[in-house]
């Protein structure tokens, strides 16, 4: 009679090595509107501890009103904002997961006439502030023995389309700040994920892109399905939700009539 070796007993997915609490605590920033304010209300409800965070206190005050969230004023671009952020979320309970939201794009303007000044602020809110705020908080995701990092860039981070250098060169640096973090921190229990957005119907993203042209911001939507905040609202739990050994490199999420960039399929 022959014996077998013994096996290593497969993972189970549901054990955790961090530590745990009644609710897993995250902070989501840009929490005023669109995206941001769908995954606070998406992660109140699955059950997480939820800072939202954006520079509109009167807006936060109304989420924290609707989802039962904790909210703290701040502006990721402004390191003292940034550093005061990071205190808070430290002396009132520590971090498991950080949702980096904040962004924008602003103009749709050729290299050869496009604002500086419009390019300058896209990077830093986009990348610098998306660096400053994940530098404040790996320590205290750190601290609690391992967590996650989330980074919503853009499908303007695959790929280009003309009037979009500005974004498409800020969501491209962004893409690489999450995919050479992933690689730096790859012997610690910090999961890096980045979710590539594509065509997203909000309140304010076009309007600010072109200024508060309504009829230029709905153009961008017109004759076809886009995506709402909901769908990558949805998208972020998902991720967050697979078991820790699980990492989500990169999930591009698109319409279904959007195929790339410069792609759409439209009603006439």
């Amino acid at each position: 009679m022959t014996s077998t070796p013994d096996l290593p007993a497969a993972p189970d997915a549901t054990d955790d090595s961090r530590p745990t609490s009644a609710a897993r605590r995250v902070l989501v920033t840009g929490a005023s509107s669109g995206i941001g304010a769908a995954t606070v209300r998406r992660l109140c409800a699955d059950g997480w501890d939820v800072v939202a965070t954006a520079r509109r206190g009167d807006r936060l005050a109304d989420l924290a009103g609707e989802t039962g969230a904790e909210v703290f004023a701040a502006d990721v671009t402004d390191p003292a904002g940034v550093a005061a952020l990071a205190d808070h979320v430290e002396q009132t309970g520590g971090l498991d997961a950080l949702v980096n939201n904040a962004g924008g794009a602003f103009g749709l303007d050729p290299v050869a006439t496009s604002d500086v000044e419009q390019w300058r602020a896209m990077y830093e809110v986009n990348v610098l502030g998306t660096l400053q705020v994940t530098q404040a908080m790996l320590p205290l995701l750190r601290a609690r023995g391992g967590g996650d990092v989330v980074v919503v860039t853009s499908t303007a981070a695959e790929g280009p389309y003309e009037g979009g250098a500005g974004y498409t060169g800020a969501k491209h640096a962004e893409r690489m700040l999450a995919t050479t973090l992933r690689w730096e921190i790859v012997d610690e229990p910090i999961r890096v994920i980045q979710i590539a957005p594509g065509a997203v119907a909000t309140e304010e993203f076009s309007l600010v892109r072109f200024d508060g042209d309504a009829e230029r911001a709905a153009a961008v939507y017109a004759g076809y399905e886009p995506l709402v905040a909901d769908d990558i609202a949805d998208a972020i739990s998902w991720t967050l939700s697979r078991p820790p050994h699980v990492n989500v490199d990169l999930l591009v999420v698109r319409p279904r009539a959007q195929a790339s960039n410069t792609k759409t399929s439209r009603t006439a």
